[in-house]
């Protein structure tokens, strides 16, 4: 080309597709808020999921101090093979035993339980076909699945019924085009934990469309009392499972970015394609942090029992605590969670003419009272809104008290019985204003993609 060319020719350099259609709900939902906190009062956000927040939950010093052996061995600096170290993989079979039949071989070590689901739908479905997910859900599907041209279909869950999955609902959603089905147990954002029998329900829809199963389960063993956890591979006879899962949640480190994924594939269905094309796709990235992987072993062997139970214990009397406060909330109902760290609130729209949706709901709560939570729209299951319960007791209560004070407000029609008074002026509470969020909202959008 001549420089007079060259010259006359205006710069064009546009996004590709890919990035183009590649959107973060969450972040965009959040991001449009009218977001502007009350000034008298500190932010809380009980909307990231983050459970390292607040700093009242850290890992035990057994796996500080499997990263600090870690950084001294020269193996844990160098590239490791795309799928992870095999002492590694070895480490994240045997804790996984409980998954069913697992081997090294079976295992990929991912960038996080993210990397796992991106892993899982990029291999499984092509352009032009859909993946089934749950709603409401977690989200990163449909920002790992629209830039690739993978439509996701959604199956209702029932909130009146735990948020089991309306089985009706699943099956109808099925269609030549279906390339796998997500269940997310115990649920983000649901904290639902599904009993053997449900989950044996599920198994029997996709055994008959011969529909592979991506099964979330980050949160595995993270269950309260009364409820147990089952895993889905450890009940299919023979519908393949790819099981995402990790060390973020269980073990509170979500910054490591330490996940795999773990291939049931009883009968050989996915044949060595699918394990083929995983490996391929892996490689993108080189395999996840090395200093982590060559920690695993020692992490997942010298983690201690009473420390899960400990963190369990914790959040489980959080949720109470929320539970038993925000029934008080007049036009709120919320729903008992079985596990994992949040809540899902029904907003009674009907008795807040005021706001148009859940959406203006959640912009006032902020401008009024100072808390802020997901909007049920970020799941794509309007009318509620999601809590963490991660924060400490004083915050928690400090919080649903400010939720009630503006129910109270707001609320067109008031219950026959006296409300309760919650003001905060009559509530001394001592927070230590380092553990709430910054009174100003760019962090907690900083974070939203985290959630």
């Amino acid at each position: 080309m001549s420089r007079r060319l060259r010259d006359q020719k205006e710069w064009e350099v546009r996004a590709s597709t890919l990035a183009r259609n590649t959107h973060n709900l969450i972040r965009g939902i959040v991001e449009n808020l009218q977001v502007e906190p009350n000034p008298n009062k500190q932010l809380i956000a009980l909307s990231v999921g983050d459970p390292t927040t607040f700093g009242n939950l850290n890992p035990p010093e057994q796996v500080l101090d499997s990263i600090r052996e870690s950084v001294q061995w020269h193996t844990s600096r160098g590239y490791a093979p795309v799928v992870g170290h095999y002492e590694a993989r070895k480490a994240v079979a045997e804790y996984t035993a409980h998954q069913g039949n697992v081997s090294p071989d079976d295992v990929i070590l991912c960038s996080g339980c993210s990397h796992a689901i991106e892993l899982a739908i990029t291999v499984l479905a092509d352009s032009g076909q859909n993946v089934l997910v749950p709603s409401p859900a977690f989200m990163i599907y449909q920002t790992v699945a629209e830039g690739l041209g993978i439509k996701m279909k959604f199956y209702k869950l029932l909130p009146e019924r735990q948020w089991e999955a309306d089985l009706d609902d699943l099956e109808s959603q099925i269609d030549d085009d279906t390339a796998a089905l997500v269940v997310i147990n115990p649920s983000n954002p649901c904290g639902s934990v599904y009993t053997k029998e449900h989950l044996n329900n599920i198994l029997d829809i996709a055994a008959r469309y011969h529909v592979p199963i991506i099964a979330d389960e980050i949160y595995e063993h993270f269950v309260f009392s009364g409820s147990e956890f089952t895993a889905m591979s450890a009940l299919s006879q023979d519908v393949p499972v790819l099981t995402c899962g990790g060390l973020t949640k269980r073990f509170l480190v979500p910054g490591w970015r330490m996940g795999w994924l773990i291939i049931h594939d009883r009968h050989n269905i996915l044949g060595k394609e699918i394990r083929k094309g995983l490996n391929n796709v892996a490689s993108k990235i080189l395999g996840p942090c090395t200093l982590v992987q060559r920690a695993l072993p020692s992490i997942l062997k010298n983690t201690p029992q009473s420390f899960f139970d400990e963190v369990v214990l914790f959040i489980e009397n959080q949720a109470k605590l929320a539970y038993s406060e925000l029934r008080k909330a007049p036009g709120l109902k919320p729903v008992m969670p079985q596990g994992a760290m949040y809540m899902m609130i029904e907003i009674k729209m009907s008795m807040f003419p005021r706001f148009k949706n859940e959406l203006q709901f959640v912009e006032q709560l902020v401008a009024e009272q100072s808390v802020f939570c997901l909007p049920g729209q970020c799941f794509c299951y309007p009318n509620f809104m999601r809590i963490v319960l991660t924060v400490p007791e004083d915050i928690m209560r400090e919080a649903c008290h400010r939720i009630i004070v503006f129910c109270q407000e707001n609320v067109i029609v008031a219950p026959r019985e006296r409300l309760v008074d919650y003001n905060s002026s009559d509530i001394p509470l001592s927070i230590d204003k380092e553990v709430i969020c910054d009174n100003t909202i760019p962090r907690v959008l900083a974070q939203t993609e985290k959630l």
